[in-house]
């Protein structure tokens, strides 16, 4: 089979890329003139420059290809330009399915998130039905996949051969941007993380959410969404669970979010001035005031998908970011 991937030389996308190959796929990838290739070495891929922007690096990718694993996304909870967000998770969606659909690609896999879901307020895990509304997404990077998964339905429902997958929170190896919670996992590798805040976080290991996108593409509904997750943890139970991995404390004091709500506006307005992304960022504390719980019961039942230890999951991490401080 030859698939392409997007986002092969970032954290998810390079893990979908890698178990492609294990299974002796023939994979094609994009990647920007220029672009940080570290996870793309080692790894027999075609490279075809270019990005979502750009229609024709999007044709030349999609031609002669049976699958499309569609990966990328500009995962920033904060940005100065936000429009470039919708640009890219919105637009460059659509501008690679109308790609695809001309190529005439067999089978679509499109990488949402959990972030497009409703929690219930009861606190029951999340699931695919939970309902929820644009008016519910906090901040420009969750708004712009909510509409971007919006028109991938929109495309299925025209005929599109498209499948959706959800994956929770990552993580593991190869995170080398890293993603907004691999911050927070190297700084708690690292000893800076001694206070948390009430949340909670679905944690799953990269492997098993690439395992999840190759169910999919075998088993999966078309129009149909299917949240590939792990273990449901408090934020103090998962800094307390990397402090027993790396021999350290677990946090001691747990902050109100009213008090780092101004350290997130102190430390944006920081990185207007610098340029630097900000340590702690407003998306990030308003998201925090719930806990982000989801079940993977779909996936399991319909696509047999199961995940991991999650003790495993994060000794990956631990050991992948303390290479790579």
């Amino acid at each position: 089979m030859k698939a392409v991937v997007t986002g092969a030389t970032g954290f998810v996308g390079s893990a979908v890329a890698r178990r492609l190959l294990r299974d002796d796929h023939h994979v094609r990838v994009l990647a920007r003139p220029g672009s940080d290739r570290r996870n793309l070495q080692g790894l027999e891929v075609q490279v075809v420059e270019g990005d979502l922007t750009d229609a024709a690096s999007l044709a030349r990718l999609c031609e002669g290809c049976d699958a499309l694993f569609h990966v990328a996304a500009d995962y920033r909870l904060w940005a100065p330009e936000p429009e470039q967000l919708y640009k890219t998770n919105v637009e460059g969606t659509r501008s690679l399915l109308e790609a695809a659909g001309r190529a005439g690609v067999s089978r679509i896999v499109y990488t949402s998130s959990v972030a497009t879901l409703g929690i219930p307020a009861d606190g029951r895990p999340g699931d695919e039905d939970s309902p929820v509304s644009l008016a519910d997404m906090v901040g420009h990077y969750k708004r712009s996949k909510f509409l971007a998964e919006a028109l991938v339905l929109d495309y299925a429902a025209k005929g599109l051969p498209v499948v959706i997958v959800n994956p929770s929170t990552p993580v593991g190896p190869r995170d080398i941007k890293p993603t907004p919670t691999g911050r927070m996992l190297r700084d708690a590798v690292a000893g800076r993380l001694p206070a948390y805040v009430d949340t909670g976080l679905n944690i799953v290991h990269v492997d098993d959410v690439a395992d999840g996108h190759w169910l999919a593409f075998q088993r999966g509904v078309v129009g149909e969404r299917y949240i590939l997750g792990g273990s449901n943890l408090t934020l103090r139970e998962l800094l307390t669970e990397i402090a027993d991995i790396v021999g350290g404390s677990p946090p001691r004091w747990r902050l109100p979010h009213a008090a780092v709500m101004p350290v997130a506006y102190v430390a944006e307005a920081w990185a207007r001035i610098s340029g630097t992304p900000p340590i702690a960022t407003v998306e990030e504390v308003r998201m925090s005031k719930k806990r982000m719980f989801f079940s993977s019961a779909k996936a399991e039942r319909d696509l047999g998908y199961a995940a991991g230890p999650v003790r495993l999951a994060l000794e990956d991490a631990v050991a992948w970011f303390s290479l790579h401080r």
